[in-house]
């Protein structure tokens, strides 16, 4: 069974989906690669809707709390547990981006290199782009080669707010 629910934080409305309990998306406003609008019952008949997916807050309690706490600059690592849906080199990216400490950052390259595919740095991009778990798989710590911002799914002013919230810089 699928659920979702609706939040508000510091940066903006998030979506949080389910998948028989367990977190599978976390989805911000005009992100640039949400699911479909089916994924939450939009254009899918009432009877079949309530079946497959639907509203409930229950199974985001825990999501919930260490968000807010994230937001409050009380908790570094989230310790939810996840299920990724994607293929077997964005898992790969989504989990060496779990590795990325807090208050740090990665480039690209950096990360293909982790991978063991130096020369990847474009691929671990479009993987990056594609974490359907902004904020905690945290996408947002990975910048250019350069040490530029770069695209975010999320928008790039959403990344600098989130950084400067790791690093203690963090302007509300």
């Amino acid at each position: 069974m699928k659920q979702h629910t609706v939040i508000d934080s510091p940066y903006g409305t998030l979506t949080l989906v389910a998948d028989d309990g367990v977190l599978c998306g976390l989805y911000m406003t005009d992100q640039r690669h949400r699911p479909p609008q089916e994924t939450f019952g939009m254009g899918v008949p009432p009877r079949e809707r309530s079946r497959a997916w639907g509203r409930d807050d229950r199974p985001f309690g825990e999501a919930i709390d260490q968000l807010n706490a994230y937001f409050a600059g009380e908790l570094k690592d989230f310790t939810l547990p996840l299920r990724l849906h994607g293929t077997p080199f964005q898992r790969n990216v989504w989990e060496q981006l779990r590795k990325i400490p807090y208050g740090e950052t990665r480039s690209y390259g950096q990360l293909a290199t982790a991978l063991g595919s130096p020369g990847a740095s474009r691929a671990v991009g479009l993987a990056n782009g594609r974490n359907p778990i902004g904020i905690i798989v945290p996408c947002h710590r990975v910048i250019g080669a350069s040490g530029s911002l770069t695209g975010y799914g999320g928008g790039l002013p959403r990344k600098q707010r989130l950084l400067e919230l790791e690093r203690g810089t963090a302007l509300f």
